[in-house]
Parts: C-alpha cells; sequence; structure tokens
C-alpha cells in the first residue's frame, strides 16, 4: 500500500488549504483512513479520520468546524479541507491507513503512512 499525500502550503491566517492523499495497492473496504499533524517540537498529533465503507468521520476538537475530510471512491482518495486556518495549525500533515477497528484517533491504529505535506499559516 502506498499513500501519496500533497497539497500543503503558505497561507495566511484564515485562509483555506487542501490536502490531498491518493491510496494505492489494495482495495480499503474496512479500512480507516486518517490525518495526524506534527508541528515543530511537538508530538504528532490527530486531526482527522473516516471509515472508508460507512463514511463516518471524527475530528479533533482543536479543528472541529474548521476541517473536513472527503474522500472519493473513483479515485481512492482521501482529502482534508482546512478552513479558517490557524497560525497554530502549522505543521508537516500525513495522511494513514489502517485496517485495524481500534481508537480512529491513535496512531497505532494506521498500518500505512504517506509522506508529510507541509502546512505553514502566516499571521
Amino acid at each position: 500500500v502506498q499513500l501519496q499525500a500533497s497539497g500543503g502550503g503558505l497561507v495566511q491566517a484564515g485562509g483555506s488549504l487542501r490536502l490531498s492523499c491518493a491510496a494505492s495497492g489494495r482495495t480499503f473496504g474496512n479500512y480507516r483512513m486518517g490525518w495526524f499533524r506534527q508541528a515543530p517540537g511537538k508530538e504528532r498529533e490527530y486531526v482527522s479520520g473516516i471509515t472508508w465503507t460507512s463514511g463516518s468521520v471524527y475530528y479533533a476538537d482543536s479543528v472541529k468546524g474548521r476541517f473536513t475530510i472527503p474522500r472519493d471512491y473513483t479515485k481512492d482518495s482521501v482529502y482534508l479541507q482546512m478552513n479558517m486556518l490557524k497560525p497554530e495549525d502549522t505543521a508537516v500533515y500525513y495522511c494513514a491507513a489502517g485496517s485495524s477497528r481500534s481508537n480512529i484517533g491513535t496512531s497505532s491504529t494506521y498500518n500505512y503512512w504517506g509522506q508529510g505535506t507541509l502546512v505553514t499559516v502566516s499571521s
């Protein structure tokens, strides 16, 4: 399984960005897809997750109401739509996929990780 993340960049506070994660190598019927981020000097933290089949979505409190996680079956892709960005959203963002039914917000749930994409939000 390979995950290819893209879409990071520099944006002003209050702006928007859309990250993409294209998956390949298998079908994802019972998988969970997630987004995590790691800011400089901080531990990696959960941002959002989605169950591939049901489409149930979950968000960390810090991004609830600002971020969404749509998916596209036809492209085996999941996205992170980020609106009303804040400087504290600055981080390297990672997409992940996993077959475990453990907590969707825990990194150990995920078997596969994409390379990170950097998001920088200026004040």
